[in-house]
């Protein structure tokens, strides 16, 4: 039972940390709802992970959420990890459950919803992602459990990629395999969905080396950079007049299924969305 003067608290771990606009929304929701909880960003630089983690428990925080780079570290201090997580091996959100700290992943749920409200056909198609990171297994699983056929991972560390590719090969339904990222890529011609998942983007205007005048006519082009409505990856795309998603979309779906989990409680979608919307000036 807490007082009418104590506050719950939420928040996002991670490094860098101070772009990330998650609070813009999830504070939104709550004080629209008049939930007492403050949403706060927090910088956890590697190595300090479990120093944080035992800092969580001890101030009682409500939840959190994990972002780059501690979204596959963080398994280890938690006292439960959801099935789809497990196979991911990557967690971006954590509650309580019963007296326990659950450990779930919700971007891969965003991304999905994504594409499903941009009405993108996903059975049978063939998907393309740079990188191999945490939000890369999350996309991958999820996409592998809505019908995708063949997921190539692109990645310069050839080990994390083949760590990813022997994820959707022995535990999805879908095809994996592996293209090393050397020097400007060529993505191939039969790719139907190309995701960027790497941090590349998100704290400049950088955009991945790829060959951008060679990219298949019909391709949808994603990126997961949160803070941005266009990166600069998603402008280029949209030279060659490629259908483009952005992160911000991603982050909000996942935000919505973060917000259930830490208030039991139906999330208010359009207040999220219309707080970005301000935040970004977007019309």
């Amino acid at each position: 039972m807490r007082g009418k003067y104590q506050r719950q608290l939420v928040g996002v771990l991670g490094d860098p940390v101070d772009d990330n606009p998650t609070v813009v929304m999830e504070q939104a929701a709550f004080d629209s709802e008049q939930i007492p909880m403050d949403y706060l960003t927090i910088q956890v630089k590697c190595g300090d992970l479990e120093a944080a983690m035992k800092g969580l428990r001890a101030m009682n925080f409500t939840g959190i959420n994990i972002t780059m780079p501690h979204k596959g570290e963080v398994l280890q201090y938690l006292d439960e990890i959801s099935e789809s997580a497990q196979i991911m091996g990557a967690v971006n959100t954590i509650y309580w459950k019963d007296g326990k700290l659950v450990g779930e992943n919700t971007d891969g749920k965003g991304f999905l919803k994504s594409l499903k409200d941009g009405n993108v056909v996903m059975e049978g198609k063939n998907v393309v992602i740079l990188g191999a990171g945490g939000a890369a297994r999350a996309i991958a699983v999820e996409l592998a459990g809505a019908g995708i056929r063949n997921i190539m991972v692109i990645n310069k560390n050839s080990d994390h990629a083949q760590l990813l590719v022997d994820i959707i090969n022995k535990k999805t339904p879908a095809a994996g395999s592996f293209m090393p990222w050397e020097g400007c890529v060529r993505i191939p011609k039969d790719t139907d969905i190309l995701v960027n998942a790497t941090p590349i983007g998100f704290l400049d205007d950088e955009k991945p080396d790829i060959q951008y005048k060679e990219l298949p006519k019909n391709l949808v082009v994603c990126d997961v950079i949160p803070n941005k409505l266009k990166t600069s990856f998603l402008q280029e795309a949209e030279k060659y007049k490629l259908k483009t998603f952005n992160g911000m979309e991603m982050l909000i779906n996942q935000g919505a299924l973060a917000y259930e989990l830490w208030t039991g409680r139906k999330a208010p979608v359009e207040v999220m969305k219309q707080a970005m919307r301000k935040e970004y000036r977007e019309s």
